[in-house]
């Protein structure tokens, strides 16, 4: 944590203690008079009182001047009798230089000067040195503070990122961050975004407020120039504005000093203010109404720079951070669009991608906080989840290039299939009505009337028999149409029916059904022969191939690989690859699970009658069982209830992802 003192002017008081006393009453010669004072016990111990040190002998080698030797605080000049040489006690200390008797007045003051110069040079270049160890570390604090600012994307937590830093590196109090705002008309405002305070904890709600000269906040944002005030109260007059004392009445705090910085884009617009409040002696001391005065000072000359600086980083951070959202934006509407070009595709399946984006999600959150063995070690990051979900409703895009009449078959047979059968089955009936009827005719004209009348109940009886057969004929038809969830149905009858010839409007022969038809309602499963499951299993390839074309960010990079994969099958009988479990992204298993679930409970399939919960979790139990699907994501996602989650599903008013 940072910390700063209030700059402090020292006057500095330079003394001269002698030993000797020639020394002494020379210095006292000179022109003005040099004052100087008997070796005192203890030196002065205040950085702002240098001293020299005039000694002849060895009661001066003491162990507090070597010190302040050591420290910049003293020097020693040693007078040299008779060629006597140093005693003992000066060994290792440090000597500025030496005197010999006859001592001269002006070399005296000379040498004296020397080693005030000297003190004041060392301790000049000590505090350059301080200085520049401070930039150093204020820079790489910036830096640290820049590459913060830089990782995080989410706006409010950037926000709150910016004004907690920009406090730390000024000690500040409390603070506030305003942004501009601007309507689509041009017309721009100031919101109050954030507040921080160390020493009161307040509710705080959000406001606007206009740009203009009648607020400090206001006044920064209007002309874009950093503002200091040492006190509040007592705003120069030739400022616009005064401060509001309204929160310091309510509160009990002191505003006191006051910094406030505008954060300018690049391009030098003004996106939004910083405002710092109470320039703290100390990090940890509290702010209040008696206690401002001692622990509140002005913002020194060197945290204004770091705050200017920062709050240009905090502005293109803000900027980046608006620009993710808004390429965020972007792709959610670009997925939107995707799905809503699916469901236009194909109406009958519409939900199907929002309900498996559901359920896969949740079955990736139920993995997190799952402890079995199996998903101890498996968590997934907000970034993962959006990834997920993406996939998961992109999962079915490449729908949109398979043949409509394919993608949205309900029966075995096409409709138009269907009605020539229908039609054909008509044609036979109304010939055997028409065939009876001229029976009738002909045993009328050659029987006679009373035999006619005998045998009349017997004939009817005879077509209404005949007609009997022909609709039970259809409706094992219209049943054989129908698709079926699981492989069912003995289709032997069917091979007698195509055996039922009848005459044409030529006379000529024809089958009740066409080989065609004899294929198509022999299908044991679904609606789909193989030709038309290829093409509708294309769809995953057709995906793959729209989504390989997108520019991935290295986040969401996998959403073409998971979604290349989720119907394949643990054991390698899935599509497109065939792919064993070892190949299969897990995401991609995880929404396999919730592909086939919606694909079986969903009532939204005219191919199909939707199965109830039961039974659906049976069959993704058999599944499992077989070695198709993860038995331990089956086991999560039916004790963990994920299939509860689209129970009452309503289709998502707006599409909101």
């Amino acid at each position: 944590m940072s910390t700063v003192a209030k700059p402090e002017v020292l006057v500095e008081t330079r003394m001269v203690y002698c030993q000797n006393a020639a020394a002494a009453a020379l210095l006292a010669r000179l022109d003005p008079p040099l004052e100087t004072l008997p070796l005192p016990q203890r030196l002065p111990a205040e950085e702002a009182s240098p001293c020299v040190v005039i000694g002849e002998n060895s009661r001066v080698f003491t162990a507090e001047l070597r010190d302040a030797i050591e420290q910049n605080r003293a020097r020693l000049i040693y007078i040299l009798r008779d060629n006597a040489g140093l005693p003992a006690e000066a060994s290792g200390a440090p000597i500025f230089s030496f005197l010999v008797p006859p001592l001269q007045v002006a070399v005296v003051a000379s040498t004296i000067k020397a080693a005030f110069d000297n003190l004041d040079l060392l301790r000049r270049q000590a505090s350059l040195e301080q200085d520049l160890l401070r930039a150093r570390s204020e820079i790489d604090e910036l830096n640290q503070i820049g590459i913060a600012l830089s990782t995080q994307r989410n706006t409010e937590s950037l926000l709150t990122l910016i004004l907690q830093k920009s406090r730390e590196i000024t000690t500040s109090d409390a603070g506030s961050l305003y942004l501009v705002e601007e309507t689509e008309q041009g017309d721009k405002s100031l919101r109050f975004k954030l507040t921080q305070n160390e020493s009161l904890k307040l509710p705080f709600t959000e406001f606007t407020m206009p740009i203009n000269a009648s607020s400090i906040a206001g006044y920064v944002a209007l002309t874009g120039e950093s503002l200091h005030l040492e006190d509040v109260y007592q705003v120069p007059p030739a400022l616009p504005f005064r401060f509001n004392p309204k929160f310091d009445h309510e509160s009990g705090y002191r505003t006191k000093s006051m910094l406030v910085v505008p954060m300018k884009n690049p391009q030098g617009e003004i996106i939004g203010v910083v405002q710092l409040i109470n320039c703290k002696r100390a990090w940890d001391l509290k702010v209040a109404r008696e206690t401002a005065d001692a622990v509140v000072m002005p913002y020194p000359d060197t945290r204004r720079a770091l705050v200017s600086s920062l709050a240009s980083q905090a502005a293109v951070a803000i900027e980046n951070a608006r620009l993710y959202e808004s390429i965020e934006t972007l792709f959610e509407g670009f997925v939107k669009a995707s799905v809503v070009a699916i469901e236009a595709r194909d109406p009958t399946t519409s939900g199907h991608s929002f309900r498996v984006a559901d359920l896969t999600v949740g079955l990736a959150e139920a993995v997190d906080r799952d402890d079995s063995p199996a998903f101890r070690n498996l968590n997934f990051t907000r970034t993962e989840m959006k990834e997920i979900r993406y996939a998961s409703l992109l999962h079915d895009f490449g729908k949109v290039g398979v043949r409509e009449e394919v993608l949205v078959k309900a029966k075995k047979l096409y409709p138009l299939q269907f009605d020539l059968l229908r039609q054909r089955f008509d044609f036979v009936r109304k010939s055997v009505q028409q065939e009876h009827t001229a029976r009738k005719l002909t045993y009328l004209l050659e029987k006679g009337r009373e035999e006619f009348l005998a045998a009349q109940g017997q004939l009817d009886g005879d077509l209404a028999e005949r007609l009997r057969e022909m609709d039970e004929f259809l409706e094992f038809v219209l049943k054989c149409n129908e698709p079926t969830v699981l492989p069912e149905g003995n289709f032997q009858r069917l091979v007698g029916l195509a055996e039922v010839r009848f005459q044409d409007w030529t006379g000529e022969p024809r089958p009740l059904l066409t080989g065609d038809e004899m294929r198509l309602l022999s299908i044991p499963k679904g609606s789909l022969d193989d030709s038309e499951r290829k093409q509708i299993e294309s769809h995953v390839v057709h995906s793959v191939n729209f989504l390989s074309q997108i520019p991935w960010t290295k986040d969401i990079r996998n959403i073409p690989s998971i979604v290349s994969a989720h119907h394949e099958k643990l054991n390698g009988a899935g599509y497109p690859k065939k792919l064993t479990a070892a190949e299969i992204p897990f995401q991609s298993k995880m929404m396999t699970v919730s592909d086939i679930y919606d694909a079986l409970s969903a009532s939204d399939r005219p191919y199909k009658k939707a199965v109830p919960t039961e039974r659906a979790l049976d069959i993704l139990k058999m599944e499992a069982n077989q070695h198709l699907i993860d038995a331990e994501l089956f086991r999560l996602f039916t004790q963990a209830e994920i299939y509860r989650l689209t129970a009452n599903w309503k289709h998502p008013a707006g599409f909101n992802l």
